[in-house]
């Protein structure tokens, strides 16, 4: 049964195996070879012709939009159905404009200053020699990601502003949308680059598989669960560029504007639930605990549908129940409240429970927010702005998934 699954376990031996057809799936060694043969040609290309790519790529995307939504359309109907999370299929979702608004972030993308072949730094190290640090593509990436077809979009539209090949391993309930999305991507590719420069794998290797080829691939990038990826981290030699967990941070101190502080709140908690930069627990100095600019701002997320959960502290004042964890990325229209004495104590509650993501203070004073913004160790760290700024596209950087 596990071999007739697809599991590789061992030899199945059969009378009538000589009869068969052999596969004829690409391997995954065979589609990273390809890849490199054809980033090394799409390097060749000028800067401008890079970015006519990109363009045609845009152009694409908004040509084949209804057959993209129907795709998309099937494997949510396929997701309902097998009953998944609301987290899970809210990022399967191509919601009206998505298409539209992936376009031009790839037109923008386009548009940037040409991330390859600049000369970073010149050292005269001798008399008429002269020594140049570059800027240069890494080679090919292998990227696995889960449940977010735009995510691809974004992921192909890097590779080829930056000269990488690729390889794409996306999760099995955005398989429709991927091979569509994958389809409409590798056909504005002209032949002098060639389609492969971008590989969809679809077939059921295991991961564990797919990080055996250290030799033909340069980089793995996983996105998706904490287990997704320690599961990466120890199963193979290529290097590995992985964060997961998204457990992001609001704190309010006493000083706080408490007007901008609920709309902060707002914003980064409803906008977009299921991304890694929504909020996750919000802080609120002990000052604030009884007052009633605090009660709207609960009021107002319950209002909207949130849960509320308390950590220990606040859960004897405000009386929601208690949280699992303080560690803990719901992902869903939920979150935790806690109460902290002062903002060393807000740092030291988001080192120990974080997850070195994004974390934001709303304060008036100039010392709190210096002390924040220096002490905290997390990627991103914001004074008086949503969480949900976390974000590559909105940084300048061209995609989403830079951030």
């Amino acid at each position: 049964v596990k071999v007739l699954r697809g599991e590789k376990i061992g030899t199945l031996f059969h009378k009538n195996a000589s009869l068969w057809e052999p596969s004829k799936d690409t391997s995954v060694r065979e589609m990273a070879v390809a890849a490199r043969d054809c980033s090394r040609r799409l390097q060749n290309l000028t800067s401008e012709e890079r970015k006519k790519i990109l363009v045609d790529v845009a152009d694409a995307l908004e040509a084949n939009e209804d057959l993209i939504r129907s795709e998309n359309e099937a494997d949510l109907a396929a997701a309902h159905e097998a009953g998944y999370e609301s987290a899970l299929v809210s990022r399967l979702t191509l919601k009206p404009g998505k298409i539209a608004s992936l376009a031009k972030s790839v037109r923008t993308l386009a548009n940037m200053e040409d991330p390859i072949n600049e000369i970073l730094k010149r050292t005269e190290v001798a008399d008429g020699l002269v020594l140049e640090k570059t800027s240069c593509p890494l080679g090919v990436l292998l990227i696995i990601f889960e449940s977010r077809p735009d995510a691809l979009v974004q992921i192909a539209s890097l590779a080829i502003r930056s000269g990488n090949g690729l390889l794409l391993k996306g999760g099995k309930e955005a398989m429709r949308s991927n091979a569509i999305l994958h389809k409409v991507i590798t056909n504005a590719i002209p032949n002098n680059v060639g389609e492969k420069l971008i590989g969809l794998i679809t077939t059921r290797d295991e991961i564990a598989d797919l990080l055996k080829h250290d030799d033909v691939i340069d980089l793995v990038i996983p996105r998706g669960s904490n287990k997704l990826v320690a599961q990466i981290k120890s199963s193979t030699k290529i290097p590995v560029l992985g964060h997961a967990d998204g457990v992001c941070h609001v704190y309010i101190d006493k000083s706080a504007d408490m007007d901008m502080a609920k709309r902060i709140v707002m914003d980064a908690k409803i906008d977009y639930p299921a991304a890694c930069n929504a909020m996750e627990t919000l802080l609120v100095h002990k000052d604030l605990m009884k007052t009633p600019e605090l009660n709207d701002i609960l009021v107002a997320l319950k209002t909207a549908g949130v849960n509320l959960y308390c950590g220990p502290v606040a859960h004897k004042v405000l009386g929601y129940p208690k949280a699992d964890s303080l560690h803990l990325e719901y992902s869903s229209m939920a979150c935790t409240v806690e109460i902290v004495d002062d903002v060393q104590s807000a740092i030291d509650h988001i080192h120990r429970y974080g997850s070195a993501h994004t974390d934001c203070v709303v304060t008036t004073d100039d010392k709190v927010a210096e002390t924040f913004l220096r002490q905290v160790d997390s990627a991103a760290v914001l004074y008086n702005a949503s969480t949900r700024f976390s974000d590559g596209a909105r940084f300048g950087l061209g995609a989403e998934v830079l951030a």
